[in-house]
C-alpha cells in the first residue's frame, strides 16, 4: 500500500511494472488547482455581478451564454486546448510542450466557470433583500454590501459550488487525455506533459490488457483511489453546507 500511494514511478503496463501512483495523483492535483484558480474567482465575480449589479436585460443575455458554455462536450474543450490554447502558450513561452498540463488546466477552468457562477448566483439570490436594504441604510456602499453582507450570508452555497467545481475538475477525462498527454511525469512544471488518474484509465481500458493481468487490475486500483477522493470532496461539500447554512 505504501509503495502504491507514495511510489514515484508508474509503469504498470511495462514488462517490468512499477506501481507508484504518485505521478498520477500529482498530475491530477496540479491540473485541478490551476483550473480552480481560473474558475473560482471568475465564476464568483460573475455570480456577484449577475445577482447584485446586472439588470434583467443583461441577465437574460449572460445566463444563456453560461448555460451554453456548460453544455459544450468536454472533448470539444480538449481539442480547443490542443489546437488554440497550446499554440498561444508556445508563442509566449517557447519551452511549452505540445502536450502540457497548463493548457488542459485552462480548458478545465473555463469548463467549470458555469458551475461556480450558476450555483453561487442561486445562493446569492436566496439572501433576503432585507439584509441588503439594512446595510445600505447604515451607509454601506453597493460593493461593501455585496462583499461584506451578501457573500458571507451565502457562504454555504458558495463554498459548496467551489468544492463541486474542484470535484468536477478531478474527474475530468477527455480534456486531460487530449491536451495534457499520457506521460506519468512527476513534476511541478505545468508546461510539461502529465498524466492524470482519469487519463490513465482511458489509456489502459482500450482493450490491450487481457482480463486478469496486473495491468487490468491496476485500473481498479486507480479507479478506487479516484472514487475515494471524489467521495471525500462530496462529503466535505455536504459538511460545509450544513455547517455554514443560515436560515432567515
Amino acid at each position: 500500500m505504501t509503495d502504491f500511494l507514495f511510489g514515484r514511478k508508474w509503469t504498470p503496463l511495462f514488462s517490468n511494472p512499477s506501481f507508484g501512483v504518485l505521478p498520477l495523483v500529482m498530475g491530477t492535483l496540479i491540473i485541478t488547482l490551476v483550473s480552480a484558480v481560473i474558475s473560482i474567482p471568475i465564476g464568483l465575480f460573475t455570480a456577484i455581478y449577475l445577482s447584485e449589479y446586472a439588470n434583467k436585460r443583461v441577465r437574460k443575455v449572460i445566463k444563456p451564454i453560461l448555460e451554453v458554455l456548460a453544455g459544450i462536450p468536454s472533448i470539444v474543450f480538449g481539442y480547443f486546448a490542443l489546437t488554440l490554447i497550446t499554440p498561444l502558450l508556445k508563442a509566449f513561452i517557447p519551452q511549452t510542450e505540445i502536450f502540457n498540463a497548463l493548457s488542459a488546466s485552462i480548458a478545465v477552468g473555463i469548463m467549470t466557470i458555469p458551475l461556480v457562477s450558476s450555483l453561487s448566483e442561486d445562493a446569492l439570490r436566496a439572501v433576503p433583500d432585507s439584509l441588503r436594504q439594512g446595510a445600505l441604510a447604515l451607509g454601506s456602499t453597493k460593493m461593501e454590501t455585496s462583499l461584506k453582507v451578501v457573500v458571507p450570508a451565502a457562504i454555504s452555497g458558495i463554498s459548496a459550488s467551489f468544492v463541486l467545481a474542484i470535484s468536477r475538475a478531478i474527474g475530468e477525462t477527455m480534456i486531460v487525455t487530449i491536451a495534457a498527454g499520457a506521460r506519468p511525469n512527476l513534476t511541478f512544471n505545468p508546461l510539461e506533459s502529465m498524466q492524470t488518474m482519469t487519463s490513465f484509465i482511458v489509456q489502459a481500458s482500450q482493450g490491450d490488457n487481457p482480463h486478469g493481468t496486473v495491468g487490468y487490475y491496476s485500473l481498479f486500483a486507480v479507479g478506487l483511489l479516484l472514487f475515494i477522493i471524489t467521495l471525500g470532496l462530496n462529503i466535505l461539500s455536504h459538511y460545509m453546507v450544513e455547517k455554514y447554512r443560515k436560515e432567515y
